[in-house]
C-alpha cells in the first residue's frame, strides 16, 4: 500500500502516488472481453493500485496483467448485495482461484436497514476468513451503498466491518443512486478505526480534482474509470509547477 502525505494535494502528490491510490474500475455490464484486456492493459501503462472487473473476466484480467505489479480485483454479491451468505462465499473463493487478490463485497442493504446487525456482520466475516484462509493476502473491501443509508446506518455498518476483521470499508458501486461523497468518507474514517479499517470512494470520481478531495476526506484507495483522465492531469500539472 502506498504511503500518503498527511494532507494530500498536488505539490506532495507524484502521478505514481495518484496511480497507487486507484482501483481501475472495468465493471459495466456490456463490456466486452477485449475492453477488459485493453482497460487491464491500461492499468499496466499507469501502474494503478488494482483494477476491478466483474467475476467472468477475473481470469483473463489475471492472464493480462500476470507480468505487471496490478492486482487483480472483482466484485460480490454484486451491485445489489442480496445472495446469500453461501453464494457470496463459493463467489469470492471462486474468484480468488480464478486470480484475484481484491475482493469488494456489497453489504446485504435490506438487512442492514432491518436492524439484523448480527446477521450481516456474521455475513462479512464468513466472507472474510474464508477468502483469507485461502488467500492470507487477499484485501477485502465491504461496500455500504452508502446512497441508500441514513448517517447511523452508515456508522453501523462500519462498525460491523471491523469488527468482522475485513480491510475496507467502501462508499458505493456505482450503480446505485449515488456515489462518494465528502460527507461520507468523513463519516466513514470517524466511524472505523485507521489502524485496522481502511476506507475506499467510489462513484461518481472523475476528475483529479475530485480524487484528492476523496484522499483529504479520509480515503486512501479510489475506485474510478477515468484513470487516465486523472493521471493525464497529474502529469500536467506537475509538468507546469
Amino acid at each position: 500500500m502506498t504511503l500518503l502525505p498527511t494532507n494530500p494535494t498536488i505539490k506532495n502528490l507524484t502521478p505514481e502516488i495518484v496511480a497507487k491510490t486507484i482501483d481501475h474500475a472495468l465493471l459495466k455490464p456490456d463490456m466486452t472481453v477485449n475492453q477488459v484486456i485493453e482497460g487491464c492493459k491500461l492499468c499496466a501503462k499507469y501502474g494503478t493500485a488494482s483494477v476491478c472487473v466483474k467475476p467472468c473476466d477475473v481470469r483473463v484480467a489475471a492472464e493480462t496483467l500476470k507480468d505487471s505489479d496490478v492486482d487483480v480485483g472483482t466484485v460480490i454479491g454484486f451491485p445489489h448485495g442480496n445472495a446469500t451468505t453461501e453464494v457470496k462465499v463459493f463467489e469470492a473463493l471462486k474468484a480468488i482461484d480464478d486470480g484475484a487478490v481484491e475482493l469488494d463485497m456489497v453489504i446485504n442493504i435490506g438487512h442492514l436497514k432491518s436492524g439484523c446487525t448480527d446477521e450481516v456482520r456474521e455475513e462479512i466475516r464468513s466472507l472474510t476468513q474464508a477468502a483469507k484462509n485461502r488467500l492470507p493476502s487477499c484485501c477485502v473491501k465491504v461496500i455500504l451503498e452508502c446512497s441508500l443509508l441514513t448517517d447511523a446506518e452508515k456508522a453501523t455498518a462500519c462498525k460491523l466491518v471491523e469488527e468482522a476483521g475485513a480491510d475496507y470499508v467502501k462508499t458505493s458501486t456505482g450503480f446505485s443512486s449515488g456515489g462518494a461523497t465528502v460527507a461520507d468518507l468523513q463519516l466513514m474514517r470517524a466511524s472505523t478505526d485507521p489502524a485496522r479499517t481502511h476506507v475506499k470512494a467510489s462513484g461518481g470520481i472523475r476528475t483529479l480534482d475530485d480524487l484528492i478531495k476523496c484522499l483529504q476526506a479520509g480515503a486512501d484507495r479510489i475506485g474510478a474509470s477515468a484513470t487516465a483522465t486523472i493521471i493525464e492531469d497529474m502529469r500536467t500539472r506537475k509538468a507546469s509547477e
